[in-house]
């Protein structure tokens, strides 16, 4: 198996922490045939594992998510591209705190300083939402660019993202953050990890983003009956 293989496979459950074979196979665009095969090697390693049942998939051990790391990190050092990933990642930062306050605000209203579930009553703060999203879209795509010249396996969060913010513009709203779907906060969730494994940094070690939340509406004005 080439490093290259393995640090493909690899990277997808770390990406998504479990996953059966033929999601691993859809996300890299493999036969599941091939997939099946390549992931047992890795367990034969101890580089994943497999949990049979009703919810039967694979995930990362312990040695396969440092030998990932490792894997990407010399994919990175190959291309000589180190100083140019990390320009794109302290540009993605701001972006990714105004994406999560985006993300609080459409799910969620402040009544009395508490967060409560948005009901979506309010249709001009739901309408300053997703004109936020559609801004921040806007200022990701030359940070997506930057990123997939300076390293090829980047490339893919340019379509998926502009796919997700293609399906809200069109009315389907639950593309901004449903679970099930390949969402907008979703696939942001992955660009994030595949980001922070690439350079050896850990999530904790960021500083949490401030929340700034979108002005009310008319209706939000005061307490709600």
């Amino acid at each position: 198996m080439s490093d290259d293989l393995a640090a493909s496979l690899l990277l997808v459950l770390r990406l998504k922490a479990f996953a059966p074979t033929d999601v691993v196979a859809s996300s890299l665009q493999l036969p599941a045939e091939e997939v099946q095969v390549e992931m047992s090697r890795l367990a034969d390693r101890g580089w994943v594992q497999h949990r049979e049942g009703m919810a039967a998939g694979w995930s990362l051990t312990t040695d396969g998510r440092h030998h990932g790391q490792r894997l990407l990190r010399a994919e990175l050092d190959a291309e000589g591209t180190v100083r140019e990933v990390e320009a794109c990642y302290r540009g993605f930062l701001p972006l990714n705190g105004e994406l999560l306050s985006i993300c609080t605000d459409w799910q969620t209203v402040q009544i009395d300083g508490q967060h409560v579930r948005n009901d979506h009553s309010d249709t001009a703060r739901d309408a300053a939402v997703l004109a936020r999203l559609d801004s921040l879209h806007g200022r990701t795509l030359p940070v997506l660019d930057a990123l997939a010249d300076a390293l090829g396996r980047f490339g893919v969060y340019r379509p998926r993202l502009s796919h997700a913010h293609e399906q809200v513009r069109a009315g389907n709203t639950e593309w901004i953050a449903k679970p099930t779907l390949d969402s907008y906060h979703g696939t942001w969730f992955e660009l994030h990890e595949h980001l922070l494994v690439t350079l050896g940094r850990e999530r904790a070690t960021e500083t949490l983003p401030q929340y700034v939340p979108t002005q009310p509406g008319p209706e939000q004005h005061g307490e709600r009956t």
